[in-house]
């Protein structure tokens, strides 16, 4: 067992965890800090196909997220020892304010902290945001990548459909798209000539 990585999971996660004022979104940039920046577990790039599983999948990310990295980083000790590390903090501070800020969550203090914070979290998605534009233009192009971001925005903020659904529909796409394109741009003499031939092979096997 690996101790060094062990600790460096737990210190990670609980500062991502401590400092994640806001819930997942702010959480977010904070793990990519930590496992990307500081660390290095993993690339900008991997860091964005695990974002977006856990975002198909239930449950806060933020502990889908360290879960994964976790076990991919420290095995099954790893997986509990960056859960354990990214709720520590809020269970923490949960149980001791609990009291307090059900006494105070209509003083004007305490809205005025929450609708402070939300400026700071926009700041912080920003530059990870960016990033994650920059390989989709790799990959899609300035167009392609103009077109899903539309269509992402119009379907999520106009038609309330779940960012899940979406990104669901996305990697099924990805994953049956090249097979798709390529079929359907073959010549339809071609297609017809490959269905009378598998045809042909089910007739002589029967």
């Amino acid at each position: 067992m690996d101790l060094k990585l062990q600790r460096d999971i737990f210190i990670g996660f609980f500062r991502a965890g401590l400092l994640g004022y806001g819930g997942g979104p702010s959480s977010i940039p904070l793990v990519h800090t930590e496992v990307v920046t500081r660390y290095g577990w993993m690339t900008d790039e991997a860091f964005g196909d695990v974002l977006a599983l856990a975002n198909t999948l239930p449950g806060p990310i933020a502990t889908k997220m360290a879960g994964y990295i976790g076990y991919k980083q420290g095995g099954w000790l790893g997986l509990v020892n960056a859960i354990i590390a990214t709720v520590a903090p809020t269970v923490v501070m949960m149980l001791g304010l609990a009291g307090l800020l059900a006494a105070f969550r209509q003083s004007p203090v305490v809205k005025g902290m929450t609708e402070a914070i939300a400026p700071i979290i926009a700041v912080m998605l920003a530059p990870l945001a960016n990033s994650m534009f920059k390989e989709s233009k790799a990959g899609l192009g300035w167009k392609g990548c103009i077109i899903l971001t539309a269509a992402s925005l119009l379907l999520m903020e106009g038609l309330d459909v779940h960012p899940g659904l979406l990104i669901g529909a996305l990697i099924v796409y990805g994953l049956a798209g090249p097979e798709l394109r390529r079929v359907l741009s073959m010549p339809v003499r071609v297609r017809r000539s490959k269905g009378a031939a598998r045809q042909s092979e089910k007739s002589e096997s029967l």
